[in-house]
């Protein structure tokens, strides 16, 4: 079967769940015997290319900066990898059966769709996230919110199958009219065997990117509270973004500059030795469409802390007291509680963690969701 996914970013020039998830599925379908072409924007410096075995991965808008200053996504790069689809598949969508994208960044969907006019490929689109009329306000202002609900809306109409990651966006798809919707639970693609947790040390860890959303200055004034009953807990975080200033002035501001690491981007294998050591993971979103890094953490028997919110799925990943805990809100005081609950549940919560990871590790494997994948594809 020719397969084309189609995706603005590519691990690991950039990193996170969707870039794993969609590097992951070209892989898979590669080594299914499927001939596989990778649609992204250039991430990569002149005279590099980028090596993902026995897939094409081709360049169909320019490398330029994804965020602005204050860390929300700037509007030029989506419409020009928009426009670099469109022309791709006008001109070669027939030497493909099926393509595959990412909603976001909403106009390589529109484009596929206005393709599919000329060629006759079966499109299948991976929701990751829905977001609501009012979190496009808030993320994009009055009027740029309200333009990009409406791109949305558009991409919501387009005659697709749809995959999600959670209830809550399977919810929203459904109300948006969406008919053919399929969850899959699956992203995690470590080793489902039995964990044996390694002795916590006194470290509270983040690792992700920088950005709003993420909420790690919010995160650092938790750990100051959290110090106050907990004196010589730490935190480590890992990752980079536009956020680093904000919260090296969030770590000056609470006197912690001898108990925060920034450790910026590492290798996977210093993050996953760091992980596994973790007191716990803590993941302060306010909005998250999935939350791998948590069920990296269970699979270690490292419990997670999540914030209960409206547009945070990560939730539905932790059994509250049993692989982590759910903070009632992204408040500081609230993340410390949760924070002072792990302490003193103890290695107790680590055992239980385990427990949650055994029980579930079948259905969260990406193994599970891309055989679902592969699978839809020879029905279509």
């Amino acid at each position: 079967m020719r397969i084309c996914i189609v995706y603005d970013c590519l691990y690991p020039y950039t990193i996170g769940g969707a870039e794993r998830w969609y590097r992951g599925l070209a892989e898979h379908a590669e080594r299914e015997g499927h001939d596989v072409t990778y649609l992204t924007r250039r991430q990569w410096r002149a005279g590099e290319e980028p090596q993902v075995a026995g897939v094409r991965v081709l360049a169909v808008s320019p490398r330029t900066e994804l965020y602005t200053r204050e860390g929300r996504r700037r509007t030029s790069p989506p419409l020009a990898f928009g426009a670099g689809v469109l022309r791709h598949l006008l001109v070669r969508g027939g030497e493909y059966d099926v393509v595959h994208s990412a909603s976001f960044p909403y106009f390589s969907v529109l484009a596929a769709a206005f393709a599919r006019r000329r060629h006759a490929f079966t499109l299948f689109v991976d929701w990751h996230e829905v977001w609501t009329q009012e979190y496009w306000r808030c993320y994009l202002g009055p009027l740029g919110g309200q333009v990009g609900w409406l791109v949305q809306r558009a991409c919501l109409g387009v005659r697709q199958r749809a995959y999600c990651f959670s209830r809550l966006h399977e919810q929203r798809l459904r109300e948006g009219g969406l008919a053919h919707v399929t969850r899959l639970e699956g992203q995690y693609a470590g080793t489902t065997e039995r964990p044996v947790p390694a002795a916590a040390a006194p470290t509270v860890m983040f690792a992700g990117r920088l950005i709003p959303e993420k909420n790690v200055a919010a995160l650092v004034a938790a750990v100051a509270q959290a110090r106050e009953r907990i004196p010589d807990v730490h935190l480590a975080i890992y990752g980079n973004g536009p956020e680093r200033g904000r919260i090296h002035r969030s770590i000056a501001e609470h006197g912690l500059s001898a108990a925060v690491t920034m450790a910026g981007f590492v290798e996977q294998e210093t993050l996953e030795g760091a992980l596994a050591q973790a007191l716990c993971l803590v993941l302060p979103s306010q909005r998250e469409g999935y939350g791998l890094v948590v069920v990296e953490a269970s699979a270690r028997g490292v419990p997670a802390v999540v914030a209960r919110g409206p547009d945070n799925a990560a939730v539905e990943l932790v059994e509250d007291g049993v692989n982590g805990v759910v903070a009632r809100s992204t408040a500081p005081e609230d993340l410390a509680d949760a924070i002072a609950r792990v302490h003193s549940a103890g290695s107790a919560l680590r055992g239980s963690t385990v427990d949650w990871f055994e029980r579930n590790a079948g259905r969260l494997s990406l193994e599970a969701s891309l055989k679902t994948v592969l699978g839809a594809y020879g029905n279509a």
